[in-house]
């Protein structure tokens, strides 16, 4: 499954949206803010911005010292909250210690929140309302639905349960029918529910977790985990936490790492943005009618 060609799918109604917004004088613009050690996120940034240049958003790329404190960086957020010319705030990972990265989410504001990481996002997945998805989950999704498979009573089995992508995909598939069970550490014996299942989503950052053995003929895998690992040549290689040349003796859908679910979050990121811009207009006509003002990029 290449993500590529899912990701160029959505990139085109994306470019289409951003147009319109741009032509009703509400271009949308991205704000993304790294904090101390750039070099772990620079390649995302460089990416993120060639991503949204095609598509006609303004990227602005703003990185503070590593001294900056804790009330320094919740000012900053607050200030582009009340900026109405910045239509999405993006944080870079990692954050230095001294800077809660849950505390620094929460302050975005929910209509800016691009990454779909607020509280107020993730909560809105359980009540079947998705606004502004976890970028990460909200693409593992598409790529399943790149199969073409049912999703009403579809068996998928979870690997990994943390708050921004096993959990999430968990919810986004139980809204659209399927039958979940969500695995991790604990889980005392993985292949007896991988072996049931017709789709299985991993992100546990182990490489080579789950082999062909272990799947039930015919599956979906959708790999989100990324790993860098030794390549026997003196350098590295990234992989995903499925053994991809096992895996592809079995199933029936396999995403690479690279060049499978990357490219589509990115993509769910850009939709983001231009879907954040949208609600921003319709609240601002709402509360004062035809905006008076064009925003500044």
């Amino acid at each position: 499954m290449d993500g590529r060609i899912v990701s160029a799918r959505i990139r085109e109604k994306v470019g289409q949206k951003v147009a319109g917004l741009t032509a009703a004088n509400w271009p949308p613009r991205l704000v993304s803010i790294a904090v101390g050690a750039a070099e772990p996120a620079a390649l995302y940034i460089r990416n993120q911005k060639r991503v949204a240049d095609k598509l006609g958003i303004a990227f602005e790329d703003r990185h503070y010292p590593e001294g900056t404190t804790r009330e320094e960086m919740l000012a900053a957020v607050q200030a582009l909250n009340a900026d109405p010319r910045v239509t999405g705030i993006l944080i870079q990972r990692p954050v230095p210690g001294h800077i809660p990265m849950k505390e620094l989410q929460a302050a975005v504001h929910p209509l800016k929140d691009v990454e779909g990481m607020h509280p107020a996002s993730i909560g809105n997945i359980v009540y079947n309302d998705l606004i502004l998805g976890p970028c990460t989950a909200v693409a593992a999704v598409e790529m399943l639905r790149a199969t073409d498979l049912a999703l009403e009573g579809l068996e998928v089995v979870v690997v990994g349960h943390s708050e921004i992508v096993g959990k999430p995909i968990a919810f986004l598939l139980m809204s659209e029918g399927a039958t979940v069970t969500v695995c991790h550490h604990m889980t005392r014996d993985l292949s007896v529910h991988l072996r049931r299942a017709d789709a299985v989503f991993v992100a546990v950052g182990k490489p080579g977790l789950i082999d062909g053995s272990m799947l039930k003929p015919g599956a979906a895998v959708i790999d989100i985990g990324i790993n860098q690992i030794d390549d026997g040549a003196g350098g590295t290689r990234v992989v995903g936490d499925a053994d991809y040349a096992s895996c592809r003796e079995v199933a029936g859908w396999l995403t690479p790492v690279p060049g499978g679910v990357g490219p589509v979050t990115v993509s769910i990121l850009m939709r983001n943005v231009a879907k954040a811009a949208e609600l921003q207009k319709r609240h601002y006509e709402k509360q004062y009618g035809t905006p008076t003002f064009v925003p500044d990029v």
